[in-house]
């Protein structure tokens, strides 16, 4: 791949401004030698960029100015995993597992409604992003058998129209109120719901393409959830997942809109070279890592990769917590100069109200786990709640 195209493709610019609207928001704008990628028909109102190692919104960095006990804020993208927003099962045997507690039945058009109800709430609170995925997360937190159907995708690579429906209301309101998506597009335990790896192609190209007819400017990929996890297909494993970034980026590239994308690894684990050289971005979790001095060495290690050049770090999947605590994963992330990422499921003996993951959500603030994250969260980015 030719490097000299990654600034261009990096400095990610659509049309139009929100203006007012987004921490960090304003006109449209060169910054730092970037080059515009404002052609072609059709944009929203909210568009993020790459700058050196910042994220920039609408043509200015995020938390423009904002520092937290002498750690920079500016230019990190704080976000939340909330991958169920456009959940649906399509196994027949399993779907009564989500049942509401208040119907007795599962809704998957009552999900998304919710989720999009919330959305404004978590922004409120300075939240600027968050990770959905087409094939979901497991819907119990954590599991080994997923013998539920949830996938956007058709066995041989097509997007489902349902889905697709329930994912554009999601994605439309986030271009309305100034925040970006990380946008998952394959979860292991689920990409063996296509047939083959010329399906896992299809899809990649499926997906890719709706995004750009929707012109849509708000959107980071992420090619797969934790690549290195038990997928079925060759070419979403660790060795070869960087396909399906130049895959995106150079067909968004032919389209005139080019998409930053990358993908991420499980918890604990540095991405490995050709990902790191290949990625607009970089991803970690931070799932399993209950040291928060481990957090910022994973990002000192992640810099360190062979081929690394300045380029942001974000993780956005952390299941720990201890917002009480002055260092906990999220400080430390801040301290080390990554964004980062809430991740949380329903925990044993935890109900309706409890988690994001977990199928049926509530995905309003309506945990005192949820109330400390975005109370952390707006304490961080100096929002006036």
């Amino acid at each position: 791949m030719n490097r000299r195209s990654s600034i261009s493709r990096r400095c990610f610019l659509g049309r139009t401004a929100q203006a007012g609207a987004i921490l960090g928001g304003g006109g449209a704008s060169l910054l730092g030698g970037c080059t515009s990628a404002r052609s072609g028909s059709g944009a929203g109102n909210t568009w993020v960029q790459i700058v050196g190692e910042q994220f920039h919104i609408n043509g200015k960095p995020t938390y423009a100015g904002r520092e937290w006990r002498g750690n920079r804020v500016e230019g990190l993208l704080l976000n939340s995993r909330m991958v169920q927003g456009g959940f649906d099962d399509l196994n027949p045997e399993t779907a009564s597992r989500w049942s509401y507690p208040d119907t007795g039945r599962w809704d998957p058009d009552r999900n998304t409604r919710e989720f999009i109800a919330a959305m404004p709430e978590w922004r409120r609170h300075g939240l600027l992003a968050f990770t959905l995925n087409l094939q979901g997360g497991s819907p119990q937190g954590y599991s080994q058998a997923q013998p539920w159907h949830n996938s956007a995708f058709t066995s041989d690579g097509q997007m489902r129209p349902d889905f697709q429906r329930r994912f554009e209301s999601i994605l439309e309101r986030a271009d309305q109120l100034g925040m970006v998506v990380i946008l998952g597009f394959f979860y292991f335990g689920q990409d063996e719901r296509l047939s083959g790896e010329t399906a896992v192609l299809q899809a990649v190209d499926a997906a890719t393409d709706w995004i750009l007819s929707r012109g849509w400017r708000h959107v980071l990929v992420e090619i797969n959830n934790e690549c290195n996890v038990r997928y079925d297909h060759a070419v979403l494993r660790p060795d070869r997942v960087h396909e399906l970034i130049v895959r995106v980026q150079e067909r968004s590239k032919a389209a005139g809109k080019p998409l930053l994308t990358s993908t991420s690894y499980g918890g604990g684990t540095v991405p490995k070279a050709h990902v790191v050289q290949t990625a607009d971005y970089l991803l970690l979790h931070g799932n399993g890592v209950s040291d928060p001095a481990r957090i910022g060495r994973m990002v000192a290690e992640t810099r360190a990769v062979e081929g690394f050049r300045p380029k942001p770090i974000l993780f956005n999947e952390d299941d720990h917590f201890d917002f009480e605590k002055p260092m906990n994963n999220f400080t430390a992330a801040i301290a080390a100069g990554a964004s980062w990422g809430y991740f949380d499921y329903r925990m044993k003996n935890e109900g309706f109200d409890d988690g994001y993951q977990s199928v049926p959500v509530n995905w309003g603030i309506s945990s005192e786990r949820k109330r400390a994250f975005f109370r952390t969260l707006a304490d961080i980015t100096g929002s006036k709640l």
